[in-house]
C-alpha cells in the first residue's frame, strides 16, 4: 500500500513538482522542514570552511605528481626558511602509527618510501598565510625515481607487489548449487563501469586547535567522528580521550567524506606549532585527495530455460580498488553477494576480485558494488530477452524474487521484497508524450536546445531495470548507536553523534520525539566525540540503528512522565495517550498538559539499539550477510540523436519498497536526488586516468549533471510493506536510486539504437544506432 502523503498521490514529484501535503505538521508521517534550512538558504550557516580561530595559520598540503615512484629525498630545509612558515611535516614528524585506514591500516599519513598514487601527500606546511602556505609546499623539493605504474587491474595479479601486503585486497569465490548444470539459452556479456566521483558540493575543509593537555580538536564535516578520531589518536600517538572531533557542517555526503588523509595532517600541524590550523583544499585537492567509485569490470553467462526462467549465472566480478585497501573489502561482498540481482537463480558461480593498483584510491560511494552488477546483470536480462523474443518486463516478472527466496549467499530474504509490485508500477504508468505535435524549435534535443542535432535523427527508447542493496553494516559488523532524550518544560534535546549529511536525521530525530513525547519544539545537539558513538552515516545507518535508539530513549522518556499520573488515577501508562502537548487518559477522566506534569523537572534516558547479528561470508560466499535489504524499479524514458550518440533523459518513472513513510516531502528529495546522481553515472561522469594520473581535476572536465541535464522524476509508487524488525518499519531510501537508474538508462538507450552498450558511463559511439536514418 502507499502512504497518504506518498507521491502516488500526485505522482509527479520531479519536474519541480512537490509531493500533496496531506499529512500531519508534525510527528512521523510529517514533511517537516530541516531546522537549518533557512540558515542553508541565507548563507549563514557555519561550514569547515568558514571557521575562525585567534592566531591561525593556513596549511597546505605538497602532492605526487606521479601515480608511482621511489622517494629519494625530501628537502624541506628551503620551504621552512620562507617568511611567515611556521612548521613542515613528512613522514619523520608522524609520532605514531605511520598509516590508517578503517579496516586494514595500510594508507600512510605522508608517503614514505614509495608513491602509490597521483596526488598522494608527500608533505604538509603551515604558514601565516594560505598564499604563503602554498608556495612553501611548492618550495619542498622532492627528488623521485619514476616507476611504471599499474593500472590495468587485470595485469595486477601478475605485477610485481604495489604494496607490502600485495596486490589482492579480496577474493570471493561464491559457489552455489550445481555448476554442471547448463541451460537452452545461454547470453554473455562483458561490462565496464567507470569511476564516478562523489563530488560534495562544498569541498574538504577542517581547523585543528591544539588542547592544553597536549591534545588536539579538530572540527571537520566527519560523517563517522568517533573512527576518525580513533585513527587521529592513533597516528598522533595519543589517547583517544585527548582527540576530541567536532562535526561542522556537512556540505553534502553521498556515502564520502569517510576520508582522513586531510584531517592527520591538520592535526600534526597543530600540535608542533601550538596554533590554529586550517586548512580548505581546492577543488583539484578534492578530486585527488578522497575516494571514488569503485571502476568495475564484469564478465557475465546467463543460462536460462525455453520460457526465459533463469537456470544459472555465472559471473566474474574484478574491482579496482586503487592504491589502499579502503572500503574495497566490503563493496566486493555487496558486488559478489547481488550479482544476479533481485532475480531468483537455482545456481550460482562468481568470481569477485579486488586489487590494488596505482590508479586513485577508490572507496566508499553510495550503492557501491551493488551499482556495478546491476549495470551488468540487467543488460544480460536485455539481452536475454531480445535472444528469446520476449519482452524485457515480461521476462522479468518470470524471474523476481519474493519475500521466502534465497540469495546466492545462501540467506534467506526474510524482508519484504515486493519486487513484482514494484516492476509493474512502473511498467503501467502512462508514458510522456512524444513531442512529434510540437514545433521543431521547441524541442528539447538530446545535447540542449541549441544542439547540433536534428529531429529527424532522434530516437526515442524505454528500458527498465531492477536494483538492491543492502541496508546497515555487512558480515559481522557490530551496529550499534546511543541517544540520550532530554525534556525540559516545553521542549526535548536530542543527543546523539549520529551526523546529519543532508540524509535528514536531524529531522528525522525531532520527528520520533514529537511523536512519541508530544513535544513539539525539538532541539538537536551538535555532534562530537563527547558524545556516545553512533557510527557512520551509510547504508541507512542512521534512520535504522539512530533513530531507533532516539524512539527507545524517547519511550523510557514518556514512561517516567506518565508513571505518576498512571499510579495517581489507578491505571496503567498505555492507557494514557500524548498528542500535541496534552496527556490524556483513555476514558478523558484525565486531561492536563506536558509542562504541567513536568512541573519544572527535567526528564531524560539514553538508550542503544543494536540490529541482529550478521556473519562474514565463508569460503564459498555463503553465510548471512546483511541485516535488510531494499529494492527499486525504474523505467527510463530517453531521447537519442542516433546521428550523433547524444542522449537526454526525458523521464525516470520509480517505484520504490520504503517500508514507511517518515517524511513524504525528504523521501521525495532523496530519492530525485539519487536518480540524478545515478543519471551521472550513466551519462556523464567518469574522473579520467592517463597511466594513473588523473585528467581534468576539476568541475568543468568532470561532467556532473546540472539542472539541465537533471531528469524527469515521476515517483509513481512509494510501497510502505513495513519491515517488522527495523524501527518504524522505514527502510534506507537514498541508495538504491543511485544503483538502478544507470541500468534504466543503459536499457533505454539499447532500446532506442540496437547498440549492447555495455559501459558506463556511456560514450556517444555506443549511442549510434546501427541502422540509420
Amino acid at each position: 500500500m502507499t502512504g497518504p502523503d506518498a507521491a502516488t498521490a500526485n505522482p509527479a514529484v520531479g519536474g519541480g513538482q512537490a509531493p500533496v501535503e496531506d499529512g500531519p505538521s508534525h510527528g512521523l508521517g510529517a514533511s517537516l522542514a530541516p531546522a537549518d534550512a533557512l540558515a542553508k538558504t541565507a548563507g549563514t550557516f557555519p561550514y569547515a570552511a568558514d571557521l575562525w580561530a585567534e592566531g591561525l595559520l593556513w596549511a597546505a598540503i605538497l602532492r605526487s605528481p606521479h601515480p608511482r615512484a621511489r622517494i629519494v629525498s625530501v628537502d624541506t630545509a628551503q620551504a621552512a626558511r620562507m617568511p611567515g612558515v611556521r612548521a613542515v611535516v613528512t613522514h619523520q614528524d608522524v609520532p605514531g602509527e605511520a598509516c590508517h585506514g578503517r579496516k586494514v591500516a595500510d594508507r600512510p599519513v605522508f608517503a614514505q618510501d614509495e608513491v602509490r598514487h597521483h596526488g598522494e601527500a608527500i608533505a604538509a606546511v603551515a604558514a601565516d598565510h594560505p598564499d604563503t602556505a602554498r608556495l612553501a609546499a611548492a618550495a619542498i623539493a622532492v627528488e623521485y625515481e619514476v616507476l611504471e605504474p599499474v593500472t590495468d587491474p587485470e595485469k595486477a595479479f601478475a605485477a610485481e607487489p604495489l604494496h607490502p601486503e600485495g596486490n589482492l585486497v579480496r577474493h570471493i569465490p561464491l559457489r552455489y548449487g550445481d555448476p554442471d548444470v547448463t541451460g537452452e539459452v545461454v547470453v554473455e556479456g562483458l561490462y565496464r563501469i567507470g569511476r564516478q566521483d562523489p563530488a560534495p558540493i562544498g569541498a574538504e575543509a577542517g581547523l585543528a586547535v591544539p588542547r592544553p593537555d597536549g591534545g588536539v580538536e579538530i572540527y571537520t564535516a566527519s560523517t563517522d567522528p568517533h573512527t576518525d578520531r580513533d585513527l587521529a589518536a592513533a597516528c598522533f600517538g595519543l589517547e583517544p580521550e585527548r582527540v576530541k572531533v567536532v562535526v561542522t557542517g556537512v556540505p553534502g555526503a553521498t556515502g564520502d567524506r569517510e576520508d582522513a588523509g586531510m584531517q592527520l595532517p591538520l592535526g600534526l600541524l597543530a600540535l608542533k606549532t601550538g596554533c590554529p590550523v586550517k586548512l580548505a583544499a581546492t577543488r583539484e585537492e578534492s578530486f585527488l585527495g578522497h575516494a571514488h567509485r569503485h571502476p568495475t569490470l564484469l564478465r557475465y553467462r546467463h543460462h536460462a530455460d525455453a520460457e526465459g526462467r533463469l537456470l544459472k549465472v555465472e559471473a566474474q566480478i574484478l574491482m579496482d580498488a586503487g592504491a589502499y585497501a579502503d572500503s574495497s573489502a566490503e563493496s566486493l561482498a555487496a558486488a559478489v553477494a547481488f550479482a544476479a540481482g533481485p532475480y531468483v537463480v537455482p545456481h550460482a558461480f562468481v568470481e569477485g576480485w579486488a586489487v590494488r593498483t596505482n590508479n586513485p584510491p577508490s572507496g566508499h560511494v553510495r550503492g557501491e558494488g551493488a551499482m556495478q552488477v546491476c549495470a551488468a546483470y540487467e543488460g544480460q536480462m536485455d539481452k536475454l530477452a531480445a535472444k528469446l523474443g520476449v519482452d524485457p518486463v515480461e521476462l522479468r516478472l518470470r524471474n523476481v524474487m519474493a519475500t521466502g527466496d534465497l540469495l546466492p549467499t545462501g540467506q534467506t530474504v526474510t524482508c519484504p521484497a515486493p519486487v513484482a509490485e514494484l516492476l509493474r508500477a512502473v511498467r503501467d504508468f502512462d508514458l510522456p508524450a512524444l513531442p512529434k505535435d510540437a514545433p521543431q524549435e521547441d524541442w528539447l534535443l538530446p545535447g540542449g536546445p541549441e544542439g547540433a542535432g536534428e529531429p529527424g535523427a532522434v530516437r526515442r527508447g524505454v528500458g527498465y531495470a531492477l536494483g538492491m542493496v543492502h541496508m546497515l553494516g555487512a558480515e559481522g559488523a557490530d551496529e550499534v548507536a546511543t541517544a540520550t532524550v532530554k525534556v525540559n518544560g516545553g521542549e526535548a534535546t536530542v543527543i546523539c553523534a549520529a551526523v546529519e549529511t543532508g540524509q535528514g536525521f536531524a529531522t528525522l530525530a525531532r520527528q520520533i520525539v514529537q511523536e512519541v513525547l508530544g513535544v513539539e519544539e525539538v532541539h538537536v545537539a551538535p555532534v562530537d566525540t563527547d558524545q556516545p558513538p553512533a557510527g557512520p552515516a551509510c547504508h541507512g545507518r542512521h534512520t535504522w540503528v539512530s533513530g531507533g535508539a532516539v524512539e527507545r530513549a524517547a519511550k523510557m522518556v514518556r514512561t517516567q512522565l506518565l508513571q505518576p499520573l498512571a499510579h495517581k488515577f489507578g491505571m496503567s501508562t498505555e492507557l494514557l495517550t500524548i498528542a500535541d502537548g496534552k496527556i490524556t487518559s483513555y476514558d478523558g477522566v484525565l486531561s492536563t498538559t506536558v509542562a504541567e506534569t513536568l512541573d519544572g523537572k527535567e526528564l531524560w534516558a539514553t538508550a542503544q539499539c543494536r540490529p541482529h547479528p550478521t556473519e562474514p561470508l565463508d569460503e564459498t560466499g555463503q553465510g548471512d550477510a546483511f541485516v535488510g535489504l531494499a529494492f527499486c524499479a525504474i523505467r527510463a524514458v530517453v531521447d537519442v540523436d542516433i546521428e550523433l550518440g547524444s542522449v537526454r533523459v526525458v523521464e525516470m518513472a520509480v517505484a520504490q519498497d520504503v517500508g514507511r513513510v517518515l517524511n513524504p516531502r525528504q523521501l521525495a528529495a532523496r530519492i530525485e536526488a539519487g536518480v540524478t546522481q545515478g543519471v551521472g553515472a550513466a551519462l556523464t561522469e567518469n574522473l579520467r586516468t592517463a597511466q594513473g594520473v588523473v585528467r581534468h581535476p576539476d568541475l568543468t572536465g568532470y561532467s556532473l549533471p546540472t539542472a539541465l541535464d537533471a531528469p524527469d522524476v515521476r515517483i509513481v509508487e512509494l510501497l510502505e510493506e513495513r519491515d517488522v524488525v527495523a524501527p518504524f518499519g522505514a527502510k534506507a531510501a537514498s541508495a538504491v536510486p543511485v544503483v538502478t537508474s544507470p541500468a534504466a538508462v543503459a536499457a533505454a538507450v539499447r532500446a532506442a539504437t540496437g547498440r549492447p552498450v555495455n559501459r558506463l558511463p556511456i560514450r556517444p559511439q555506443a549511442a549510434v544506432a546501427v541502422q540509420r536514418g
